[in-house]
């Protein structure tokens, strides 16, 4: 195949102007449990630490719990990394077939884990089927959804998130009941709690096609072609006739998906969108990693919250998280990129800025620190989705899923490596003041990030991915 060969099809606005239909609801379906597995997947990590470190469990300590969890966080990160080159050079539909099913196996066997060593192998095995399916999914989704709907199903789908963390909760508290399993089988039937959902994914998801986009960008015209009738074919039966004409578009075929293609890219023409991106990406990593990590810790401290309790006061903040994205997503495609990602970064930053003032100072009772964090974390959570929005559609379509790899891996170590060993040691006094400081460092990640964002961003709203790409590397 020739590379870097240009061709006119009419297939990207084709997809662009498909209204919404049955035929989206289910391939997002499909698609979008990724974040929701993901999430589960982290609340589980936390809510059975007790039964994990109990004599029923396998006897970890502290430290060894923080190992596993960083195995975990590591394994996600490779996983990205070797699943987001894949998915580029072998085709979307293919790689979140093989995403899941390493998923699937992992976390069952986890269940099975017999020592330290052989459920922190398991883990770093579940984090790569994970993270492999943040840069398959995440790609095939921007690529398939019509252009003026991307921005607020792309946020949608990243808010399920925080519905696998409600479910963790739910199940571990659960299964680990004394009236059902108790701690001596519950924590291994809990790491099973994914599956039945996974499976059931893994069957609806033989019935997604290839991304079009992916087949044209490799050459394939006629399979694009052949997929793109057959969706057409599906998504007039309940959405009506399909009326507005589709321009053809210059595209790119290129069969180089290698990390040096990308790095030339990065480097080269998409320079300032690179560091915009990898800005974002940090400073969220940031934010969650470490002032997320550091909540629990002060409730049980500065607030004397029981530890059996504490699990309660994480809801109404999970809950604001998952709604955040909901209620402000269709702003994204409605008033624009630029304007929204700078906005609930900014506001975000001061709002945690605002009530770590007034912890410092002691003003704050416990259901009113509960209501500013709540606050700060519905634009937090907005903020989050909207960076890996982002990423996933300023980058040509040889290295897309590459690119969301390559950000989310380095933005995650960048931002997110360190952040809760640090934190845990500065709530560890009983001064207020070295807590605050941290925050006021979160804070001003946050804001620079918007600050960044207001200056650099890219107004990607209703506009296809073939033109963010051209336009880009034709400046």
């Amino acid at each position: 195949m020739e590379n870097d060969r240009l061709i006119e099809s009419d297939i990207p606005g084709r997809l662009d102007r498909l209204p919404w239909s049955r035929w989206h609801l289910r391939v997002i379906s499909a698609l979008s449990v990724t974040w929701f597995l993901d999430g589960l997947e982290g609340s589980l990590g936390g809510s059975l630490a007790g039964a994990l470190k109990s004599r029923g469990g396998l006897s970890f300590t502290d430290a060894q719990l923080g190992l596993s969890s960083s195995f975990y966080l590591g394994g996600a990160v490779l996983g990205a990394l070797l699943f987001g080159y894949l998915a580029d050079r072998f085709g979307r539909r293919r790689l979140f077939t093989w995403t899941l099913l390493l998923y699937l196996c992992a976390t069952a066997a986890t269940g099975l884990s017999w020592s330290i060593a052989s459920f922190t192998f398991l883990r770093i095995l579940t984090g790569a089927g994970i993270g492999g399916e943040y840069a398959a999914i995440n790609s095939a989704v921007d690529e398939l959804v019509p252009a003026h709907l991307r921005g607020r199903v792309d946020l949608w789908i990243n808010a399920t998130f925080w519905g696998g963390i409600i479910l963790g909760s739910v199940v571990s508290s659960a299964f680990l009941s004394p009236h059902l399993f108790g701690q001596h089988l519950g924590w291994r039937i809990a790491f099973n709690s994914g599956v039945p959902l996974g499976i059931l994914v893994l069957f609806m998801r033989r019935y997604i096609p290839e991304s079009p986009r992916w087949l044209l960008s490799r050459g394939h015209t006629e399979q694009a072609e052949a997929v793109m009738q057959q969706i057409e074919s599906e998504v007039p039966l309940g959405s009506g006739p399909l009326t507005l004409e589709a321009e053809p578009v210059p595209l790119r075929i290129e069969s180089d998906s290698s990390i040096r293609r990308l790095l030339t890219l990065l480097i080269g023409p998409y320079r300032s969108r690179a560091v915009l991106c990898f800005i974002l990406m940090a400073s969220q990593a940031f934010f969650y990693n470490s002032v997320f990590f550091s909540l629990a810790l002060v409730l049980l401290r500065f607030y004397a919250v029981p530890a059996e309790q504490v699990g309660y006061y994480f809801i109404p903040i999970a809950v604001a998280n998952f709604l955040g994205p909901i209620v402000l997503g269709r702003l994204f495609d409605t008033l624009g990129r630029r304007q929204m990602i700078a906005a609930t970064y900014v506001l975000s930053g001061v709002a945690l800025f605002g009530s770590s003032w007034l912890f410092l100072h002691g003003i704050l009772s416990l259901r009113a620190q509960i209501i500013c964090w709540t606050a700060t974390f519905f634009f937090a959570s907005t903020a989050a989705s909207s960076a890996y929005l982002t990423v996933s559609e300023v980058f040509p379509q040889s290295v897309r899923a590459s690119s969301i790899a390559f950000f989310y891996a380095f933005g995650t170590l960048a931002g997110g490596a360190f952040g809760p060993l640090v934190f845990g040691h500065l709530v560890g006094g009983p001064s207020r003041t070295p807590l605050f400081l941290g925050y006021l460092a979160g804070s001003g990640a946050m804001v620079a990030a918007g600050l960044a964002q207001a200056m650099w961003g890219v107004n990607a709203e209703r506009k296809p991915l073939e033109a963010l790409a051209l336009t880009c590397e034709n400046r």
